[in-house]
């Protein structure tokens, strides 16, 4: 005769699993429901100019000669890999951005998971941190894959794990945990902040057993790789572009490091989030110190490049709030809330609706087919696809994504005009609207001669240009075409191209055969 037990089993079966597959899927669905939104256009545009200068880079151009920017090197070497799956199969160069993030979120849940003392979480904190990898992936929206967002996916596991590290443990994947956050603290200098705060927290913890800790020594391998490698690989970004940064770039923002915490997205993430957060967590023992303390760095990072960009803003918006819910979480199991899937649920869903309150998705997707970016792209499909373009303008949104979606390759040295529009930030004394050649500096006339001789040697089917400069008025307006076509290999190639279509203040022309 079978047991009482084993007759009743396939009766409670079915609550069971049920039950498991709920406490797994209801604390995701506020993270999964920005999938579509993440996977929809816009493309972020950011990441597809950088996306954009590594496929010409894989296909030929020269990385700081052909193809000329601020950013550090790590971020093209990166986007290689989207590049080179566009170059190979049937995805393009944003689709297969796209798949690369997604792996890239699966490893960091692995490494998470792994990581943690699951044991010592309470329920409402277990589950929540069980969804926090895929809430970091997918809730930074339109900013989905730029520089600051891949650092804090990287480092997530790394400040999880450190909560283990600061108590003398070693966690597990620890070295896979410290190359990949390395990785993410390389693309800037600024991040550095973050690994920083952490390990010098670790260094007070432990004492001087916090040096046989390989994690650290990990990380500082491959900064010091990575820098070797940039005299080796990569002069001209040291001898050439550094130069132009500090001279051109590094003050565009127009706001010192003070007065960043007083805009107004960065101002909302500081003192309605990130400050109550800190009050608590030092009142209380057993906070989430190195959530608050990864918030806290990447808040000097976002103040040191004092522009306040949304970008800049996302990982301050996402540690600040995932101290604050870790530490409600805490809370919650300290009461032996009786509803923890619940519980941890409604965390995930105010996380979500916090990224949706502060940032610009799903609106921006939602208004793109109509919106200026939208029609740029429509119009550059239909006149420029596959085509070679040169870009005049000193914007980067809206010409990127619309160069991607077009299939279409930028012809300019660098992604954007900015070069030109820094030399021409003031007016000249004497009235004139133009420098003549003699009175450029040295970044100006390279502009100004490489954009009408390469325009020269290879001329491009399409010439996109913007009639709003985004230089001050002086007199009259600064006009590019103006501009340019005081160069006799411009003014020649200029007479062969005739305006085909308008979008706002862009023009596109098309050269005649």
């Amino acid at each position: 005769m079978p047991s009482d037990q084993t007759l009743i089993a396939p009766h409670t079966a079915v609550p069971a699993i049920r039950q498991r597959a709920l406490s797994r899927w209801l604390p995701l669905l506020p993270a999964l429901l920005f999938l579509p939104v993440v996977l929809a256009p816009p493309f972020n545009h950011d990441v597809a100019a950088v996306l954009h200068f590594s496929q010409r880079w894989l296909a030929g151009e020269r990385l700081y000669a052909d193809l000329i920017d601020v950013n550090p090197p790590l971020i093209f070497v990166l986007n290689l890999l989207p590049a080179t799956i566009a170059a190979w199969t049937p995805l393009d160069g944003p689709q297969s951005f796209q798949l690369c993030m997604i792996t890239l979120g699966a490893l960091v849940w692995f490494l998470a998971q792994g990581g943690r003392d699951r044991d010592a979480e309470g329920r409402v904190e277990r589950t929540l941190t069980d969804v926090l990898p895929p809430l970091f992936l997918l809730t930074a929206g339109y900013d989905f894959g730029q520089r600051e967002h891949l650092m804090t996916l990287c480092a997530l596991p790394y400040v999880l794990a450190s909560v283990r590290r600061a108590r003398g443990e070693r966690p597990r994947h620890l070295i896979a945990t410290a190359l990949l956050a390395a990785v993410g603290f390389a693309l800037k200098p600024y991040f550095l902040a973050v690994p920083g705060l952490i390990e010098l927290a670790i260094l007070l913890a432990r004492g001087r057993a916090a040096f046989r800790d390989p994690a650290p020594w990990t990380m500082a391998a491959v900064f010091a790789v990575y820098l070797a490698s940039l005299p080796l690989l990569f002069p001209r970004y040291l001898n050439s572009v550094l130069p132009l940064v500090y001279e051109y770039y590094v003050d565009l923002g127009q706001l010192n490091a003070f007065w960043v915490l007083f805009t107004d997205r960065l101002g909302a993430a500081v003192w309605t989030v990130l400050v109550p957060v800190a009050w608590f967590a030092l009142r209380r023992p057993g906070s989430p110190r190195m959530m608050l303390l990864a918030g806290i760095g990447v808040l000097v990072s976002a103040m040191v490049q004092h522009k306040g960009w949304s970008y800049h803003v996302v990982p301050v918006e996402m540690f600040s709030a995932a101290a604050a819910l870790l530490l409600a979480a805490r809370a919650l199991d300290a009461a032996a809330f009786p509803r923890s899937l619940a519980a941890a649920t409604v965390l995930s869903a105010v996380f979500a609706g916090h990224a949706v309150a502060v940032g610009e998705a799903p609106w921006r997707e939602i208004v793109y087919p109509s919106s200026t970016a939208g029609r740029l792209a429509a119009a550059l499909r239909e006149h420029a696809y596959g085509a070679r373009v040169l870009v005049l303008t000193p914007d980067i949104y809206p010409v990127f994504p619309a160069i991607n979606d077009a299939d279409a390759r930028s012809t300019l040295r660098t992604m954007n005009l900015w070069l030109t529009q820094s030399t021409n930030a003031t007016c000249l004394p004497d009235g004139r609207r133009y420098r003549e050649v003699w009175e450029m500096s040295r970044a100006e006339f390279f502009m100004y001669r490489t954009v009408a001789e390469d325009a020269a040697k290879a001329p491009p089917s399409v010439i996109l240009v913007s009639r709003n400069p985004g230089i001050p008025w002086c007199g009259r307006e600064f006009d590019y075409i103006e501009y340019f076509s005081r160069h006799p290999l411009f003014s020649e190639l200029w007479k062969k191209y005739r305006e085909v279509a308008a979008v706002d203040s862009y023009r596109i022309y098309v050269r005649e055969q």
